[in-house]
Protein backbone atom coordinates (compact mmCIF):
# COMPACT_ATOMS: atom_id res chain seq x y z
CA UNK A 1 0.00 0.00 0.00
CA UNK A 2 2.57 2.69 0.79
CA UNK A 3 6.01 2.11 2.68
CA UNK A 4 5.56 5.23 5.32
CA UNK A 5 3.03 5.08 8.17
CA UNK A 6 0.12 7.34 7.21
CA UNK A 7 -3.19 8.47 9.11
CA UNK A 8 -6.04 7.10 8.49
CA UNK A 9 -9.42 6.96 9.75
CA UNK A 10 -12.27 3.84 10.86
CA UNK A 11 -15.70 4.49 9.64
CA UNK A 12 -18.03 2.14 10.55
CA UNK A 13 -22.25 2.04 10.13
CA UNK A 14 -25.29 -0.73 10.82
CA UNK A 15 -28.64 0.66 9.82
CA UNK A 16 -30.40 -1.86 12.76
CA UNK A 17 -29.00 -3.49 15.42
CA UNK A 18 -29.93 -7.37 14.10
CA UNK A 19 -27.29 -7.08 11.36
CA UNK A 20 -28.41 -9.40 7.87
CA UNK A 21 -24.87 -9.85 6.98
CA UNK A 22 -23.81 -10.81 11.07
CA UNK A 23 -21.15 -7.57 11.46
CA UNK A 24 -21.75 -5.44 14.40
CA UNK A 25 -19.80 -2.17 14.82
CA UNK A 26 -17.22 -3.86 16.51
CA UNK A 27 -16.61 -6.70 14.24
CA UNK A 28 -16.26 -4.25 11.79
CA UNK A 29 -14.20 -1.95 13.60
CA UNK A 30 -12.14 -4.84 14.71
CA UNK A 31 -11.24 -6.39 11.28
CA UNK A 32 -10.44 -2.63 10.25
CA UNK A 33 -8.05 -2.06 12.77
CA UNK A 34 -5.94 -5.38 11.91
CA UNK A 35 -6.07 -4.34 8.18
CA UNK A 36 -4.70 -0.45 9.35
CA UNK A 37 -2.11 -2.23 11.80
CA UNK A 38 -1.13 -4.84 8.99
CA UNK A 39 -1.23 -2.29 5.78
CA UNK A 40 1.38 0.36 8.18
CA UNK A 41 -1.40 2.53 8.47
CA UNK A 42 -1.75 4.68 12.01
CA UNK A 43 -5.75 4.65 13.16
CA UNK A 44 -5.93 8.42 14.73
CA UNK A 45 -9.97 8.67 14.20
CA UNK A 46 -13.28 6.27 14.26
CA UNK A 47 -16.40 7.40 13.17
CA UNK A 48 -19.55 5.15 13.70
CA UNK A 49 -23.33 5.91 12.51
CA UNK A 50 -25.57 3.18 14.64
CA UNK A 51 -28.98 2.57 13.69
CA UNK A 52 -28.29 4.85 10.43
CA UNK A 53 -29.65 3.87 6.52
CA UNK A 54 -27.05 4.04 3.56
CA UNK A 55 -29.32 5.24 0.57
CA UNK A 56 -28.26 8.88 1.72
CA UNK A 57 -25.57 10.67 3.44
CA UNK A 58 -28.04 13.16 5.52
CA UNK A 59 -28.89 12.13 8.57
CA UNK A 60 -25.42 10.30 9.33
CA UNK A 61 -23.62 12.80 11.91
CA UNK A 62 -20.77 11.14 12.01
CA UNK A 63 -20.18 10.41 8.12
CA UNK A 64 -20.99 13.97 8.15
CA UNK A 65 -18.17 15.26 10.63
CA UNK A 66 -15.47 13.14 8.86
CA UNK A 67 -16.03 14.56 5.54
CA UNK A 68 -15.92 17.64 7.91
CA UNK A 69 -12.62 16.83 9.84
CA UNK A 70 -10.61 15.92 5.78
CA UNK A 71 -11.81 18.95 4.78
CA UNK A 72 -9.59 21.03 7.43
CA UNK A 73 -7.21 18.52 7.08
CA UNK A 74 -6.85 18.27 10.63
CA UNK A 75 -5.29 14.23 10.67
CA UNK A 76 -3.89 14.98 7.34
CA UNK A 77 -5.44 11.60 6.56
CA UNK A 78 -4.56 9.43 3.34
CA UNK A 79 -7.17 6.97 3.62
CA UNK A 80 -10.75 5.92 4.91
CA UNK A 81 -10.86 2.76 5.58
CA UNK A 82 -14.79 0.64 5.59
CA UNK A 83 -15.59 -3.29 5.99
CA UNK A 84 -17.47 -2.71 2.79
CA UNK A 85 -18.86 -0.05 0.00
CA UNK A 86 -22.26 -0.64 1.21
CA UNK A 87 -21.33 0.79 4.72
CA UNK A 88 -19.82 4.09 3.08
CA UNK A 89 -23.15 4.38 0.49
CA UNK A 90 -25.88 2.70 -1.34
CA UNK A 91 -26.87 5.78 -3.26
CA UNK A 92 -24.23 5.69 -6.80
CA UNK A 93 -24.41 9.88 -6.70
CA UNK A 94 -23.75 9.96 -2.69
CA UNK A 95 -21.09 7.13 -3.22
CA UNK A 96 -19.43 9.29 -6.03
CA UNK A 97 -19.88 12.82 -4.81
CA UNK A 98 -18.38 11.77 -1.02
CA UNK A 99 -15.35 10.42 -2.67
CA UNK A 100 -14.61 12.97 -5.31
CA UNK A 101 -14.49 15.26 -2.04
CA UNK A 102 -12.22 13.08 -0.45
CA UNK A 103 -9.54 13.17 -3.13
CA UNK A 104 -9.69 16.80 -3.44
CA UNK A 105 -8.08 16.78 0.07
CA UNK A 106 -5.75 13.88 -1.19
CA UNK A 107 -8.16 11.37 0.59
CA UNK A 108 -8.75 8.00 -0.49
CA UNK A 109 -11.43 5.23 0.46
CA UNK A 110 -10.12 1.68 1.43
CA UNK A 111 -13.19 -1.08 1.20
CA UNK A 112 -11.21 -3.80 2.81
CA UNK A 113 -13.70 -7.00 2.16
CA UNK A 114 -14.77 -5.67 -1.38
CA UNK A 115 -10.89 -5.29 -2.26
CA UNK A 116 -11.06 -2.23 -3.38
CA UNK A 117 -8.88 1.16 -3.30
CA UNK A 118 -9.75 4.18 -4.96
CA UNK A 119 -5.71 5.20 -4.93
CA UNK A 120 -5.55 2.86 -7.95
CA UNK A 121 -6.71 3.40 -11.47
CA UNK A 122 -9.45 0.39 -11.17
CA UNK A 123 -10.36 1.27 -7.86
CA UNK A 124 -12.65 4.55 -9.26
CA UNK A 125 -14.12 2.75 -11.85
CA UNK A 126 -14.84 -0.48 -10.03
CA UNK A 127 -16.59 1.77 -6.85
CA UNK A 128 -18.81 3.54 -9.74
CA UNK A 129 -19.68 0.27 -11.34
CA UNK A 130 -20.32 -1.80 -8.05
CA UNK A 131 -22.61 1.37 -6.50
CA UNK A 132 -24.64 1.60 -10.00
CA UNK A 133 -25.63 -2.20 -10.34
CA UNK A 134 -26.46 -2.48 -6.73
CA UNK A 135 -28.82 0.56 -7.36
CA UNK A 136 -30.09 -0.97 -10.50
CA UNK A 137 -30.37 -3.97 -8.83
CA UNK A 138 -32.22 -2.80 -6.45
CA UNK A 139 -34.83 -0.61 -8.60
CA UNK A 140 -35.22 -3.81 -10.94
CA UNK A 141 -36.93 -5.81 -8.61
CA UNK A 142 -38.57 -3.13 -7.04
CA UNK A 143 -40.16 -2.94 -10.58
CA UNK A 144 -40.45 -6.27 -10.49
CA UNK A 145 -42.29 -6.41 -7.33
CA UNK A 146 -44.52 -3.16 -8.19
CA UNK A 147 -45.98 -5.22 -11.41
CA UNK A 148 -46.58 -8.69 -9.24
CA UNK A 149 -48.89 -6.25 -6.80
CA UNK A 150 -50.62 -5.16 -10.63
CA UNK A 151 -51.05 -8.67 -11.56
CA UNK A 152 -52.55 -10.05 -8.23
CA UNK A 153 -54.52 -6.65 -8.55
CA UNK A 154 -55.54 -7.79 -12.23
CA UNK A 155 -56.85 -11.11 -10.77
CA UNK A 156 -59.16 -9.93 -8.38
CA UNK A 157 -56.87 -10.65 -5.35
CA UNK A 158 -56.67 -8.54 -1.93
CA UNK A 159 -52.49 -7.03 -2.74
CA UNK A 160 -51.94 -7.09 1.15
CA UNK A 161 -52.10 -4.78 3.83
CA UNK A 162 -55.06 -4.53 6.16
CA UNK A 163 -58.58 -5.17 5.14
CA UNK A 164 -60.83 -2.50 4.95
CA UNK A 165 -63.48 -1.08 7.03
CA UNK A 166 -66.36 -4.26 6.71
CA UNK A 167 -64.08 -7.34 5.64
CA UNK A 168 -61.43 -9.55 7.61
CA UNK A 169 -58.92 -11.93 5.56
CA UNK A 170 -58.51 -15.59 6.04
CA UNK A 171 -55.58 -17.35 4.04
CA UNK A 172 -55.14 -13.66 2.32
CA UNK A 173 -58.74 -13.34 1.10
CA UNK A 174 -61.44 -10.49 1.54
CA UNK A 175 -64.19 -11.84 4.08
CA UNK A 176 -67.11 -9.95 4.74
CA UNK A 177 -67.20 -9.04 8.68
CA UNK A 178 -71.13 -8.62 8.81
CA UNK A 179 -70.51 -6.50 12.49
CA UNK A 180 -68.75 -4.28 10.54
CA UNK A 181 -70.76 -3.97 7.30
CA UNK A 182 -74.11 -3.33 8.66
CA UNK A 183 -72.58 0.25 9.31
CA UNK A 184 -71.02 0.51 5.62
CA UNK A 185 -74.77 -0.31 4.17
CA UNK A 186 -75.46 2.43 6.62
CA UNK A 187 -73.09 4.75 5.03
CA UNK A 188 -74.01 4.52 1.77
CA UNK A 189 -77.71 4.34 2.19
CA UNK A 190 -77.71 7.66 3.93
CA UNK A 191 -75.65 9.07 1.33
CA UNK A 192 -77.42 7.57 -1.79
CA UNK A 193 -81.10 8.42 -0.15
CA UNK A 194 -80.91 11.71 1.50
CA UNK A 195 -78.81 15.00 1.39
CA UNK A 196 -76.49 14.28 4.04
CA UNK A 197 -72.89 14.29 3.68
CA UNK A 198 -70.05 12.32 5.32
CA UNK A 199 -69.66 14.89 8.23
CA UNK A 200 -73.73 14.93 8.41
CA UNK A 201 -73.56 11.02 8.30
CA UNK A 202 -70.47 10.47 10.72
CA UNK A 203 -72.49 12.94 13.27
CA UNK A 204 -75.65 10.56 12.53
CA UNK A 205 -73.77 7.12 13.35
CA UNK A 206 -72.01 8.93 16.65
CA UNK A 207 -75.34 10.52 17.83
CA UNK A 208 -77.17 7.10 17.13
CA UNK A 209 -74.82 5.53 19.29
CA UNK A 210 -72.97 3.34 16.25
CA UNK A 211 -69.78 2.41 17.33
CA UNK A 212 -66.44 2.02 15.05
CA UNK A 213 -65.21 -1.48 15.90
CA UNK A 214 -61.92 -0.70 17.31
CA UNK A 215 -59.39 -2.47 15.45
CA UNK A 216 -55.59 -3.50 15.68
CA UNK A 217 -54.66 -0.04 13.60
CA UNK A 218 -56.83 2.33 14.77
CA UNK A 219 -57.83 2.86 18.80
CA UNK A 220 -60.79 5.57 17.96
CA UNK A 221 -64.87 4.30 18.14
CA UNK A 222 -66.05 7.88 17.01
CA UNK A 223 -66.90 7.92 13.41
CA UNK A 224 -65.53 11.19 11.33
CA UNK A 225 -66.13 12.89 7.69
CA UNK A 226 -62.50 11.40 6.51
CA UNK A 227 -63.41 8.02 7.59
CA UNK A 228 -66.58 8.24 5.87
CA UNK A 229 -65.16 9.49 2.64
CA UNK A 230 -62.99 7.45 2.62
CA UNK A 231 -65.47 4.37 2.64
CA UNK A 232 -67.45 6.65 -0.36
CA UNK A 233 -64.51 6.80 -2.36
CA UNK A 234 -63.29 2.92 -2.11
CA UNK A 235 -64.51 0.85 -4.87
CA UNK A 236 -63.89 -2.42 -2.77
CA UNK A 237 -67.23 -2.08 -1.16
CA UNK A 238 -68.93 -2.78 -4.58
CA UNK A 239 -66.56 -5.97 -5.81
CA UNK A 240 -63.59 -4.39 -7.28
CA UNK A 241 -60.02 -3.98 -6.71
CA UNK A 242 -58.39 -0.79 -7.05
CA UNK A 243 -54.69 -0.11 -8.00
CA UNK A 244 -52.10 2.43 -7.36
CA UNK A 245 -54.69 4.76 -5.54
CA UNK A 246 -51.50 5.83 -3.49
CA UNK A 247 -48.42 6.25 -5.25
CA UNK A 248 -45.08 6.84 -3.57
CA UNK A 249 -43.34 9.13 -5.21
CA UNK A 250 -40.23 11.27 -5.01
CA UNK A 251 -40.46 15.18 -3.53
CA UNK A 252 -39.47 17.61 -6.22
CA UNK A 253 -36.05 19.25 -5.57
CA UNK A 254 -34.47 16.39 -3.16
CA UNK A 255 -32.21 13.36 -3.91
CA UNK A 256 -33.74 10.51 -1.94
CA UNK A 257 -37.18 11.92 0.03
CA UNK A 258 -40.29 10.61 -1.17
CA UNK A 259 -43.62 10.55 0.06
CA UNK A 260 -47.02 9.09 -0.47
CA UNK A 261 -49.60 10.97 -3.34
CA UNK A 262 -53.31 10.31 -3.70
CA UNK A 263 -53.40 9.53 -7.72
CA UNK A 264 -56.68 10.85 -9.72
CA UNK A 265 -56.91 8.46 -12.31
CA UNK A 266 -56.08 4.41 -11.33
CA UNK A 267 -57.22 1.11 -12.59
CA UNK A 268 -59.95 -0.71 -11.45
CA UNK A 269 -60.67 -4.56 -11.87
CA UNK A 270 -62.78 -6.92 -10.51
CA UNK A 271 -62.52 -8.47 -7.05
CA UNK A 272 -62.64 -12.36 -6.38
CA UNK A 273 -64.70 -11.07 -3.24
CA UNK A 274 -68.04 -10.57 -2.22
CA UNK A 275 -69.58 -6.71 -2.44
CA UNK A 276 -71.35 -5.21 -0.02
CA UNK A 277 -73.21 -2.83 -1.63
CA UNK A 278 -74.34 -2.71 -5.18
CA UNK A 279 -71.99 -1.70 -7.92
CA UNK A 280 -75.19 1.10 -8.99
CA UNK A 281 -75.57 2.53 -5.58
CA UNK A 282 -71.31 3.16 -5.52
CA UNK A 283 -71.83 4.92 -9.11
CA UNK A 284 -74.78 6.89 -7.40
CA UNK A 285 -72.30 7.72 -5.08
CA UNK A 286 -69.57 8.82 -6.67
CA UNK A 287 -71.47 10.94 -9.14
CA UNK A 288 -72.72 12.73 -5.76
CA UNK A 289 -68.80 13.01 -4.47
CA UNK A 290 -68.18 15.17 -7.84
CA UNK A 291 -71.39 17.01 -7.53
CA UNK A 292 -70.98 18.18 -4.43
CA UNK A 293 -66.87 19.15 -4.78
CA UNK A 294 -67.85 21.75 -7.64
CA UNK A 295 -68.93 24.96 -6.54
CA UNK A 296 -70.86 27.41 -8.69
CA UNK A 297 -70.76 31.11 -8.74
CA UNK A 298 -73.63 33.01 -8.34
CA UNK A 299 -74.71 34.89 -11.85
CA UNK A 300 -77.83 37.10 -10.17
CA UNK A 301 -78.44 39.21 -7.15
CA UNK A 302 -74.82 38.64 -6.11
CA UNK A 303 -75.76 40.20 -2.51
CA UNK A 304 -78.48 38.20 -1.60
CA UNK A 305 -77.98 34.74 0.49
CA UNK A 306 -80.55 32.13 1.36
CA UNK A 307 -80.08 32.88 5.16
CA UNK A 308 -81.88 29.43 6.65
CA UNK A 309 -80.74 27.45 3.74
CA UNK A 310 -79.66 23.90 5.24
CA UNK A 311 -81.55 25.02 8.99
CA UNK A 312 -84.59 25.42 7.55
CA UNK A 313 -86.44 21.74 8.29
CA UNK A 314 -89.59 20.02 5.91
CA UNK A 315 -92.64 19.52 7.26
CA UNK A 316 -93.12 16.33 5.91
CA UNK A 317 -89.58 14.48 5.48
CA UNK A 318 -87.50 16.15 8.07
CA UNK A 319 -84.69 17.19 5.11
CA UNK A 320 -83.46 20.22 5.42
CA UNK A 321 -85.04 22.63 2.84
CA UNK A 322 -82.99 24.90 0.31
CA UNK A 323 -83.45 28.12 -0.88
CA UNK A 324 -85.06 28.78 -4.85
CA UNK A 325 -85.61 31.70 -6.59
CA UNK A 326 -88.26 32.31 -9.33
CA UNK A 327 -86.70 34.90 -11.84
CA UNK A 328 -89.03 37.10 -13.65
CA UNK A 329 -88.10 38.96 -16.81
CA UNK A 330 -88.91 41.78 -18.94
CA UNK A 331 -90.38 40.90 -22.41
CA UNK A 332 -87.43 42.21 -23.75
CA UNK A 333 -85.63 39.76 -21.87
CA UNK A 334 -83.68 41.62 -19.15
CA UNK A 335 -84.28 41.02 -15.36
CA UNK A 336 -87.17 42.31 -13.56
CA UNK A 337 -87.11 41.09 -10.12
CA UNK A 338 -86.16 38.13 -8.48
CA UNK A 339 -88.52 36.02 -5.24
CA UNK A 340 -86.71 33.57 -3.38
CA UNK A 341 -88.20 30.74 -1.45
CA UNK A 342 -87.18 28.18 0.48
CA UNK A 343 -88.83 24.58 -0.29
CA UNK A 344 -88.42 20.39 -0.04
CA UNK A 345 -85.59 18.83 -2.21
CA UNK A 346 -88.20 15.96 -2.56
CA UNK A 347 -85.30 13.68 -1.75
CA UNK A 348 -86.38 9.98 -1.44
CA UNK A 349 -87.23 8.43 1.96
CA UNK A 350 -86.27 5.82 3.43
CA UNK A 351 -89.43 3.81 2.20
CA UNK A 352 -88.50 4.89 -1.53
CA UNK A 353 -91.11 7.51 -1.76
CA UNK A 354 -90.18 11.27 -2.79
CA UNK A 355 -91.46 13.45 -0.69
CA UNK A 356 -94.74 15.41 -1.70
CA UNK A 357 -94.19 18.52 0.63
CA UNK A 358 -94.49 21.56 -2.82
CA UNK A 359 -95.50 24.73 -0.80
CA UNK A 360 -92.73 27.21 -1.15
CA UNK A 361 -92.08 29.71 1.83
CA UNK A 362 -91.65 32.73 1.09
CA UNK A 363 -87.99 33.71 2.69
CA UNK A 364 -88.87 37.22 3.99
CA UNK A 365 -91.90 35.76 6.11
CA UNK A 366 -89.62 32.95 7.69
CA UNK A 367 -86.19 34.94 7.63
CA UNK A 368 -88.43 37.82 9.76
CA UNK A 369 -90.07 35.24 12.32
CA UNK A 370 -86.78 33.70 12.72
CA UNK A 371 -84.73 37.28 14.09
CA UNK A 372 -88.25 38.60 16.01
CA UNK A 373 -87.56 35.27 18.14
CA UNK A 374 -83.83 35.88 18.41
CA UNK A 375 -84.58 39.33 19.34
CA UNK A 376 -87.09 38.59 22.18
CA UNK A 377 -84.58 36.31 24.03
CA UNK A 378 -81.66 38.81 23.95
CA UNK A 379 -83.68 41.76 25.47
CA UNK A 380 -84.89 39.73 28.47
CA UNK A 381 -83.49 40.56 31.83
CA UNK A 382 -80.43 39.05 32.73
CA UNK A 383 -79.41 37.71 29.41
CA UNK A 384 -76.45 39.70 29.51
CA UNK A 385 -75.64 38.45 32.95
CA UNK A 386 -75.70 34.70 31.43
CA UNK A 387 -73.71 35.61 28.71
CA UNK A 388 -70.83 36.95 30.69
CA UNK A 389 -71.43 33.88 32.58
CA UNK A 390 -70.84 31.42 29.37
CA UNK A 391 -67.92 33.31 27.94
CA UNK A 392 -65.59 32.40 31.37
CA UNK A 393 -66.41 28.69 31.17
CA UNK A 394 -63.32 26.65 29.98
CA UNK A 395 -63.12 23.35 27.89
CA UNK A 396 -61.38 20.13 28.81
CA UNK A 397 -59.63 18.13 26.31
CA UNK A 398 -57.14 16.45 28.70
CA UNK A 399 -58.18 12.75 27.64
CA UNK A 400 -58.15 13.51 23.80
CA UNK A 401 -54.82 15.04 23.90
CA UNK A 402 -53.59 11.94 25.75
CA UNK A 403 -55.71 9.32 23.08
CA UNK A 404 -53.27 11.54 20.65
CA UNK A 405 -50.15 11.51 22.27
CA UNK A 406 -50.36 7.86 22.32
CA UNK A 407 -51.65 7.18 18.97
CA UNK A 408 -48.46 9.68 17.66
CA UNK A 409 -46.13 7.34 19.84
CA UNK A 410 -47.72 4.34 17.81
CA UNK A 411 -46.75 6.41 15.00
CA UNK A 412 -43.13 6.96 15.95
CA UNK A 413 -42.76 3.20 16.66
CA UNK A 414 -44.42 2.20 13.41
CA UNK A 415 -42.16 4.51 11.30
CA UNK A 416 -38.45 3.25 13.82
CA UNK A 417 -39.91 -0.29 12.53
CA UNK A 418 -39.89 0.80 9.21
CA UNK A 419 -36.51 2.37 9.10
CA UNK A 420 -35.10 -0.43 10.50
CA UNK A 421 -36.36 -2.92 8.05
CA UNK A 422 -35.46 -0.39 5.58
CA UNK A 423 -31.77 -0.99 7.00
CA UNK A 424 -32.35 -4.29 6.77
CA UNK A 425 -33.03 -3.92 2.91
CA UNK A 426 -30.09 -1.65 2.74
CA UNK A 427 -27.70 -4.80 4.57
CA UNK A 428 -28.69 -7.11 1.78
CA UNK A 429 -25.91 -8.79 -0.34
CA UNK A 430 -26.53 -8.51 -3.96
CA UNK A 431 -24.41 -11.29 -4.21
CA UNK A 432 -26.68 -14.12 -2.14
CA UNK A 433 -28.09 -16.73 -4.21
CA UNK A 434 -31.61 -15.73 -2.17
CA UNK A 435 -31.34 -11.85 -2.43
CA UNK A 436 -34.17 -11.35 -4.80
CA UNK A 437 -36.78 -13.67 -2.68
CA UNK A 438 -35.55 -11.60 0.22
CA UNK A 439 -35.38 -8.01 -1.07
CA UNK A 440 -39.18 -8.86 -2.79
CA UNK A 441 -40.22 -10.52 1.14
CA UNK A 442 -38.48 -7.38 2.61
CA UNK A 443 -40.43 -4.49 0.31
CA UNK A 444 -43.59 -6.31 0.36
CA UNK A 445 -43.42 -5.92 4.48
CA UNK A 446 -42.02 -2.17 3.74
CA UNK A 447 -45.48 -1.76 1.26
CA UNK A 448 -47.34 -2.85 5.18
CA UNK A 449 -46.00 -0.88 7.35
CA UNK A 450 -46.62 2.06 4.78
CA UNK A 451 -50.08 0.94 4.58
CA UNK A 452 -50.47 0.77 8.59
CA UNK A 453 -48.62 3.79 9.22
CA UNK A 454 -50.89 5.95 6.54
CA UNK A 455 -53.96 4.33 9.01
CA UNK A 456 -52.44 5.57 11.62
CA UNK A 457 -51.73 9.27 10.43
CA UNK A 458 -55.45 9.29 9.21
CA UNK A 459 -56.46 8.39 12.88
CA UNK A 460 -53.74 11.26 14.38
CA UNK A 461 -55.82 13.30 11.63
CA UNK A 462 -59.20 12.57 12.85
CA UNK A 463 -57.56 12.77 16.72
CA UNK A 464 -56.54 16.58 15.93
CA UNK A 465 -59.71 17.33 13.86
CA UNK A 466 -62.06 16.63 16.79
CA UNK A 467 -60.08 18.18 19.24
CA UNK A 468 -59.70 21.15 16.94
CA UNK A 469 -63.65 21.21 16.31
CA UNK A 470 -63.91 21.47 20.39
CA UNK A 471 -62.17 24.55 20.29
CA UNK A 472 -63.31 25.70 17.24
CA UNK A 473 -67.08 25.51 18.91
CA UNK A 474 -66.13 27.35 21.70
CA UNK A 475 -64.87 30.14 19.74
CA UNK A 476 -67.79 29.74 17.77
CA UNK A 477 -69.90 29.78 21.00
CA UNK A 478 -67.75 32.87 22.17
CA UNK A 479 -68.06 34.47 18.98
CA UNK A 480 -72.24 34.06 19.14
CA UNK A 481 -72.38 35.01 22.17
CA UNK A 482 -70.39 38.43 21.76
CA UNK A 483 -72.19 38.98 19.22
CA UNK A 484 -75.85 38.09 21.03
CA UNK A 485 -75.26 40.72 23.42
CA UNK A 486 -75.34 43.49 20.77
CA UNK A 487 -77.81 41.35 18.52
CA UNK A 488 -80.17 44.59 18.07
CA UNK A 489 -77.72 47.36 17.25
CA UNK A 490 -75.27 44.98 14.90
CA UNK A 491 -77.62 42.73 13.11
CA UNK A 492 -79.34 45.08 10.76
CA UNK A 493 -76.36 46.66 9.53
CA UNK A 494 -74.87 42.69 8.77
CA UNK A 495 -74.76 42.15 4.79
CA UNK A 496 -76.77 38.78 3.78
CA UNK A 497 -73.10 36.41 3.98
CA UNK A 498 -72.46 38.17 7.63
CA UNK A 499 -75.77 37.22 8.86
CA UNK A 500 -75.89 33.85 7.56
CA UNK A 501 -72.61 33.03 8.71
CA UNK A 502 -74.21 33.69 12.60
CA UNK A 503 -77.41 32.17 12.01
CA UNK A 504 -75.39 29.03 10.79
CA UNK A 505 -73.27 29.34 14.10
CA UNK A 506 -76.09 29.51 16.49
CA UNK A 507 -79.49 27.47 15.19
CA UNK A 508 -79.12 24.01 14.60
CA UNK A 509 -82.57 23.98 12.98
CA UNK A 510 -85.85 25.60 12.56
CA UNK A 511 -89.01 23.50 12.16
CA UNK A 512 -92.09 25.35 10.53
CA UNK A 513 -95.76 24.10 10.19
CA UNK A 514 -97.40 22.69 7.01
CA UNK A 515 -99.21 25.53 6.64
CA UNK A 516 -99.75 29.08 8.59
CA UNK A 517 -101.45 28.74 11.94
CA UNK A 518 -105.13 30.60 12.27
CA UNK A 519 -102.95 32.43 14.71
CA UNK A 520 -100.51 33.47 12.16
CA UNK A 521 -97.86 31.58 13.31
CA UNK A 522 -95.37 29.71 11.64
CA UNK A 523 -92.82 28.52 13.60
CA UNK A 524 -93.16 25.29 15.06
CA UNK A 525 -89.66 24.84 17.17
CA UNK A 526 -86.05 25.96 17.10
CA UNK A 527 -83.60 24.43 18.29
CA UNK A 528 -79.72 26.36 18.95
CA UNK A 529 -76.55 24.89 18.72
CA UNK A 530 -75.22 26.61 22.05
CA UNK A 531 -77.24 26.58 25.31
CA UNK A 532 -79.12 30.57 25.28
CA UNK A 533 -80.11 31.68 28.56
CA UNK A 534 -84.21 32.48 29.08
CA UNK A 535 -86.44 32.54 32.09
CA UNK A 536 -83.77 32.02 34.56
CA UNK A 537 -82.83 28.50 33.00
CA UNK A 538 -80.53 27.76 29.70
CA UNK A 539 -82.10 26.36 27.15
CA UNK A 540 -81.41 24.62 23.75
CA UNK A 541 -84.70 24.21 21.95
CA UNK A 542 -87.86 25.74 22.28
CA UNK A 543 -91.05 25.11 20.53
CA UNK A 544 -95.17 26.68 20.05
CA UNK A 545 -98.00 25.59 20.16
CA UNK A 546 -99.93 27.61 17.66
CA UNK A 547 -100.27 30.86 19.45
CA UNK A 548 -97.36 33.84 18.85
CA UNK A 549 -96.53 34.99 21.94
CA UNK A 550 -92.95 33.81 22.99
CA UNK A 551 -93.96 33.76 26.70
CA UNK A 552 -95.95 30.19 25.73
CA UNK A 553 -92.67 28.57 25.07
CA UNK A 554 -92.75 25.30 25.95
CA UNK A 555 -89.00 24.42 27.12
CA UNK A 556 -88.15 20.58 25.58
CA UNK A 557 -84.63 20.27 26.35
CA UNK A 558 -83.01 22.24 29.21
CA UNK A 559 -79.11 22.48 29.87
CA UNK A 560 -78.39 22.37 33.20
CA UNK A 561 -74.79 24.62 34.06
Amino acid sequence: MNSKIVNCYIYTRVSTVIQVDGFSLDAQKDKLRKYAEFQGMRVVGEYSDEGKSGKNINGRPEFQQMLDDIKSQKDNVSFVLVFKLSRFGRNVADVLSSLQFMQDYDCNLVCVEDGIDSSKDSGKLMISVLSAVSEIERENILVQTMAGRNQKAKEGKWNGGFAPYGYYLEKGELKIAEDEAETIRMIYDKYVHTNMGGTGIAKYLNDHGYKKKVRKNGKLDSFSAHFINGVIDNPVYCGKIAYGRRKTEKISGTRNQYHIVEQDEFPIYDGIHEAIISEEDWKIAQKKRKELSVKREKVYSLEHEHLLSGILVCPVCGAKMYGNVNRKKKPDGTLYKDYFFYACKHRLNVDGHRCDYHRQWNQDIINEAVEEVISKIVTKPHFEDAIKAELNAEIDTDELDKELSAIKKRLHQLNCSKDKLAGQIDNLDVTDKHYDKMYADMQTRLYSFYDEIELVENEIEDKEKTILTIKEQKISCDNVYHFLAFYDIMYKNFTDAEKKQFLKQFLESVEIFKEQQPSGQILKSITFKFPVFYDGENITEICWDGITELESVVLLTKVHK
